[in-house]
């Protein structure tokens, strides 16, 4: 069961901005659920929530009936006034104070900048994956929650939407594994409108030369190894 999240001071708590915790970073696909589950810690309520609990009410929206695209247009909205983006409505949170603590996930380099800057107890790790793997991983884990509607104009030119993030090799080799073209070009979209959203390199930028962040290729270890590598990194650097 998650981890109490409170956005109003509750008696024990304390802010999150305070507390030790370990935040991963990465996009839709690299694999931050499967980390989590690995390392086995108390999390918070993730990324989803909290944009549900927090975000969406401050812009009169209801999660209900949202695809991922629209999310993201949605929280692309609120960063204009919030430019720490879910790093900031994290910031605003309040938790009864254990650790180890995990937060899964945030994304991009102003979320990381903002959380390198606010959460200076906080460790980082960041999972890295290329489009092409995180498409794959999202075809593969069939979650009704990864829903975007497909337009008949988006299906005539779809290897236009794959332009800038997935190579037309890429695109071709995943149509050759037999996936259902609408449900390959619903996924492409949540792939492509994340990308134009945080791009998967910020997070190296805002977090160099922290010795409070770790970068783990989730293309070359699993997450029970990347669960082990990650224990013992805090260890050395605790």
């Amino acid at each position: 069961m998650p981890h109490a999240l409170h956005f109003e001071p509750a008696p024990g708590t304390r802010p999150l901005t305070e507390l030790p915790l370990l935040i991963v970073v990465g996009l839709t696909g690299v694999g931050k659920t499967s980390f989590t589950r690995a390392l086995g810690w108390p999390t918070l309520l993730g990324r989803r929530e909290l944009v549900n609990r927090y975000v969406l009410p401050q812009l009169g929206a209801l999660p209900e009936g949202l695809d991922r695209t629209e999310r993201f247009r949605l929280t692309a909205r609120w960063r204009m006034e919030h430019p720490g983006g879910l790093a900031e409505a994290l910031a605003a949170a309040h938790t009864e104070p254990v650790w180890p603590l995990v937060f899964d996930g945030l994304r991009g380099e102003a979320e990381a900048r903002y959380a390198r800057k606010h959460f200076d107890r906080a460790y980082f790790v960041v999972l890295e994956a290329p489009a092409a793997v995180r498409l794959e991983r999202l075809l593969g884990r069939g979650e009704r929650f990864d829903h975007a509607a497909v337009s008949r104009e988006e299906i005539a030119r779809f290897r236009e939407l794959a332009e800038g993030v997935l190579a037309q090799s890429e695109l071709d080799r995943l149509l050759g594994r037999g996936y259902p073209l609408e449900d390959l070009i619903a996924k492409l979209k949540i792939v492509v409108e994340e990308q134009k959203n945080y791009r998967p390199e910020g997070p190296r930028r805002a977090l160099a030369g922290c010795r409070r962040a770790l970068f783990l290729d989730a293309t070359r270890i699993d997450p029970e190894v990347a669960a082990r590598r990650t224990r013992a990194w805090l260890q050395e650097v605790g």
